[in-house]
């Protein structure tokens, strides 16, 4: 089982992890470190108990609102997939408008040869 030293807090700690999540330690000990750091800077030297208890409470804290948060985001979710697809109806062509435009397109194509035919003349 490895064992890693982290700080925290300007602190060194030795952890042991299982082999192969050294990384998510290390994450994790950062992340710790991080809450710590401001608290150590506005109270000063703190017992260890008492800083990592502060720091894991200020990361406890930050966890319940994006727990929170992300709940809310679920529900929301949630609710726009249970609502009805939205359709539109597409209007269907008859082929007897089609086949008419078609002829209107031939006679105006023919009217504009004859024209092009008498321009040249």
């Amino acid at each position: 089982m490895p064992e890693l030293e982290v700080t925290i807090g300007g602190r060194p700690f030795q952890v042991a992890c299982q082999p192969g999540e050294e990384h998510f330690l290390r994450a994790a000990a950062a992340m710790l470190d991080a809450e710590a750091q401001p608290i150590i800077a506005q109270l000063g030297r703190l017992p260890e108990a008492k800083m990592l208890l502060m720091a894991g409470l200020m990361l406890a804290d930050k966890t319940a609102a994006v727990e929170d948060e992300l709940r809310a985001l679920r529900a929301r979710v949630a609710e726009l997939e249970a609502r009805p697809v939205a359709t539109r109806d597409v209007a269907v062509v008859p082929k007897q408008v089609s086949d008419t435009l078609a002829e209107i397109a031939a006679r105006a194509e023919a009217m504009a040869a004859r024209i092009e035919e008498q321009v040249r003349a």
